[in-house]
């Protein structure tokens, strides 16, 4: 009989397919522990790619809170702590499904669902400012059971053409349902603080829920040797915030209850060009935003015996305009100088424009402005990078309407924190960054200075301040013994203003690590200490509409920490594609 001949077929297979991703852990201890995990993984076959991660935290953490404040003849002298219980659940995961080679159909589903508790007890020393006698304190707390569920849905679908053509189109859903639950009593004791003068009590229970809409389209595609980018993005926000404020016994105080409902629509386009030339890029752009907001607080008012309904509603439209344009001179890579301006817009969140009273004490509370309008910024740039290592970059912005907080009175002794707007904002800002490594050794060292303005006049105030900042930060990292990584960070920030009112004192802090890789780089073991001699804490101080304010926090910044990571899988396979949703 014939001998047949034997082919071997050896098939060759793609590394880029396949499964991986990583696990970790963390143990932090300051006052109390802290405890994190998480999963991250990617699989990929020819036709599709599942992806995805989760976490979880448990936190808990403690802050001093000092805050001193003259008032007209009386002087409050605060002093409290803040106790924060957190536990959260984070998810992430999507699939894209590969069409053809030139096309993907992806979905996507992130979420994080957060409990917490937010407990502060403080005593009030009430003192007479010019007698020095101590008339009454004030003994008060809150004990805030919140709880947050964010879960946001998207679709997507890219084609890619030919001649450089994408089609990008997104649309999205997403819900943010705040449940929350404080008591804050007020106890009052003569200056012995023995006697027991007065108690009062007060409930706020305050439940959210916002539904996001949006859709986008992206389109871009070569022209000649420059690119043409063009969308166009539609959003729709709707947010009911409800106010209910009872006493101890449940009664429900109608003056200060309140309910918000607040509705958005946002139709954006743009476009932009870009293009190299010999030596030098251009970039240039252009969006439009157009923008409608209708809210509505409803209350009640006293009307003799009885209360009666009425609403505060509002309605805006407004259309603006964002120009954007940038030239780079990269004819030697080695020298680069970039031009750029830009002009943006940052809208007030939900919550900011909400005009609930969230009460710390009888004497001290937070409430929204129905009336905050954005802020507008122009900026004009000029950056400069030698040899990829050295940038240097000079900016100056010029804000508009810019938010700044305020701490405000409602009578002669009793105060609030809002946020309003201000005329003006102008800050200069020279930034040098430097990137040197050397053998095993690397060192990022970040300097900036910068100047600020702000000015305004409103309720027949004025306010006017200047101020010069300096804030540095260094990231050094040492390698040795092959396996092992010594690290050492810091930050300084010198006195500076912020938002226009507060002039705060320095602040710095400095971390140390040490990490070793394990089994062959797969995994990787680091010990540190945060704010190693324990110098972070906050001051601040204010001088405004009558009253001064000296504020001081003090975190729970130094703490040892442990964290375990391990990659599993092959590093070939490839990596889930990025996108921006909407």
């Amino acid at each position: 009989a014939g001998n047949a001949g034997i082919i071997n077929i050896i098939l060759k297979k793609n590394k880029s397919l396949g499964t991986n991703g990583s696990v970790s852990a963390g143990w932090n201890i300051g006052v109390f522990a802290k405890y994190n995990t998480s999963l991250s993984f990617n699989h990929r076959s020819q036709k599709l790619n599942v992806f995805g991660n989760m976490g979880y935290n448990k936190a808990r953490s403690v802050a001093t809170l000092n805050t001193y404040r003259t008032i007209a003849d009386s002087i409050f002298n605060q002093r409290g702590s803040m106790k924060n219980r957190v536990n959260s659940f984070n998810f992430k995961t999507g699939l894209d499904y590969f069409v053809d080679k030139k096309t993907t159909i992806g979905a996507i589903v992130t979420g994080n669902f957060t409990d917490m508790a937010l407990m502060m007890d403080n005593q009030t020393t009430i003192t007479g400012r010019h007698t020095g006698e101590v008339s009454r304190i004030l003994v008060a707390g809150s004990d805030n059971q919140r709880g947050n569920d964010n879960l946001n849905t998207n679709l997507n679908y890219t084609r890619n053409g030919n001649k450089g053509k994408v089609l990008t189109l997104n649309a999205d859903y997403g819900f943010h349902k705040i449940k929350s639950n404080q008591l804050q009593p007020n106890e009052y004791y003569d200056a012995s603080g023995e006697v027991l003068l007065s108690r009062i009590a007060t409930r706020m229970i305050t439940p959210a829920h916002i539904d996001i809409y949006s859709f986008k389209a992206d389109y871009e595609q070569a022209i000649g040797k420059g690119k043409l980018e063009t969308g166009t993005k539609i959003g729709y926000v709707k947010t009911n915030n409800d106010f209910q404020q009872y006493d101890e016994e449940m009664v429900k105080d109608l003056d200060r209850s309140n309910r918000f409902l607040y509705k958005e629509n946002i139709n954006a386009v743009y476009i932009n060009y870009s293009r190299p030339f010999k030596g030098f890029m251009i970039q240039v752009g252009l969006r439009g935003e157009n923008t409608n907001i209708e809210g509505t607080s409803s209350a009640f008012k006293k009307a003799g015996s009885t209360h009666e309904a009425y609403d505060s509603s509002f309605k805006r439209h407004y259309t603006d305009l964002f120009p954007s344009a940038a030239i780079t001179f990269n004819k030697n890579p080695m020298n680069q100088l970039s031009l750029n301006y830009s002009r943006r817009i940052d809208r007030p969140s939900y919550q900011q424009l909400n005009q609930f009273e969230l009460k710390l004490s009888e004497y001290y509370s937070m409430r929204g402005n129905i009336n905050l309008r954005p802020q507008y910024t122009n900026s004009f740039g000029i950056s400069h990078t030698y040899k990829y290592k050295l940038t240097t970059t000079l900016n100056y912005s010029i804000v508009k309407d810019m938010f700044t907080q305020i701490t405000d009175t409602t009578n002669i002794s009793k105060s609030f924190v809002t946020l309003r707007n201000l005329a003006s904002q102008k800050i200069l800002n020279l930034n040098l960054s430097y990137m040197l490594r050397h053998g095993t050794y690397m060192a990022v060292v970040n300097a900036s200075t910068n100047y600020s303005n702000y000015k305004a006049i409103f309720d027949g105030r004025r306010l006017s301040q200047e101020a010069i900042g300096f804030n540095a930060f260094a990231q050094n990292s040492l390698g040795f013994a092959k396996t092992w990584t010594a690290e050492l960070t810091g930050f300084y920030f010198a006195p500076t203003v912020m938002m226009g009112t507060m002039k705060t004192k320095g602040m710095w802090s400095m971390d140390a690590g040490v990490q070793k890789k394990l089994w062959g780089g797969k995994a990787n073991i680091k010990a540190s200490v945060s704010d190693v001699f324990h110098s972070l804490r906050f001051k601040g101080t204010t001088d405004f509409a009558g009253q001064q304010t000296i504020n001081s926090v003090r975190f729970e910044s130094t703490m040892f920490k442990l964290n375990f990571s391990y990659r599993f899988g092959s590093n070939q396979v490839k990596a889930a594609r990025q996108r921006a949703t909407g």
